[in-house]
């Protein structure tokens, strides 16, 4: 059974102020809570095109979103391509790019990649190392682990889980690799452990937290493909439309950030000016509203897995 509980599900379709007729785009379909709740705003003329490279994903919603029927169409797909996907769902175009209303990414792991043991992401769970989100993908965080150099090893802690003791780590890593192959999580996550000082594990997370999490992040390369997705969103919004991001770590968040922020319109009239005249500049988008939302106490006492959310709304002008 996929169980996910949807993170600022509320907040975030309400961010994408859905029309009835519009076309609407879930880039993380997980669990479908997201796009259960778009679908059931449209009407008949309205459109979601749902997005998910895990087929257990796609299984779930295809029960849970099927009283929607040609409302709702998914899509086997990472979002990095997402133009292509939109292309081949038929969407309309203008000057060869596909126009929708809105688009949504949530994203990080669902809590059935997490929970079920086989898919190698958790360090609780013993399980072969994969952490692939598209199992027909070859790379694995079995080969990183066994086969990258340890310069590459430790890169990926550092850059990805911003692991301080990531050098000490992969040294560890390499050494023990030497003896026989490294093979389930329960075997890494003592690895990991084993090598961070003693006082800085009696605190905070599990010590292997911040190493799974950026050896998930390089076996499935999420950060290039939100960059890649980030750039496409902005030009596939109609006018009016928008775009709703929640992010769960840091790295993610600075990349929408900085995406955002550069398509900002800014103001360049005089500050003693009473009203703006400019139009904004050249920008493309504006922020609605201009601060992050994040999740509110009594989501954080249902879901502690969103305590780390983010979610980022704008506008294309």
């Amino acid at each position: 059974m996929f169980h996910h509980v949807t993170v600022l599900k509320e907040e975030s379709v309400k961010g994408l102020n859905i029309r009835p007729d519009g076309i609407y785009v879930d880039c993380t379909l997980g669990g479908a809570g997201h796009s259960e709740l778009i679908a059931s705003q449209l009407g008949p003329q309205g459109r979601l095109i749902a997005l998910d490279q895990d087929e257990a994903a796609l299984a779930n919603a295809r029960e849970r979103l099927a009283a929607y029927g040609d409302v709702v169409t998914l899509v086997k797909s990472n979002f990095r391509h997402l133009k292509m996907a939109l292309r081949e769902a038929g969407v309309p175009e203008n000057n060869g790019v596909p126009q929708v209303d809105g688009i949504l990414f949530d994203l990080g792991v669902s809590s059935p990649q997490l929970d079920e043991a086989d898919r190698g992401f958790s360090y609780n769970l013993d399980a072969e190392l994969d952490m692939r989100m598209d199992r027909e993908q070859s790379l694995t965080a079995k080969e990183i682990v066994n086969e990258w150099d340890e310069r590459e090893i430790s890169n990926i802690l550092r850059d990805f889980g911003e692991e301080k003791f990531a050098r000490k780590i992969a040294a560890n890593i390499v050494k023990a690799r030497t003896k026989a192959p490294i093979e389930k999580t329960g075997e890494l996550a003592e690895l990991i452990k084993l090598s961070i000082p003693a006082a800085t594990r009696r605190t905070g997370p599990h010590p292997a937290k911040r190493s799974f999490q950026a050896l998930r992040i390089a076996v499935n390369d999420e950060l290039g493909a939100f960059n890649d997705a980030l750039e496409q969103t902005i030009d596939c919004l109609s006018p009016g439309g928008r775009v709703a991001v929640i992010t769960f770590h840091s790295l993610e968040d600075r990349i929408c950030k900085t995406a955002f922020a550069k398509e900002v319109a800014r103001c360049s009239c005089p500050t003693d000016f009473p009203l703006c005249v400019c139009g904004g500049g050249e920008g493309r988008l504006k922020l609605t509203p201009r601060k992050p939302i994040l999740p509110t106490e009594q989501e954080l006492e249902i879901n502690p897995r969103a305590r780390s959310s983010k979610l980022r709304i704008a506008e294309k002008l």
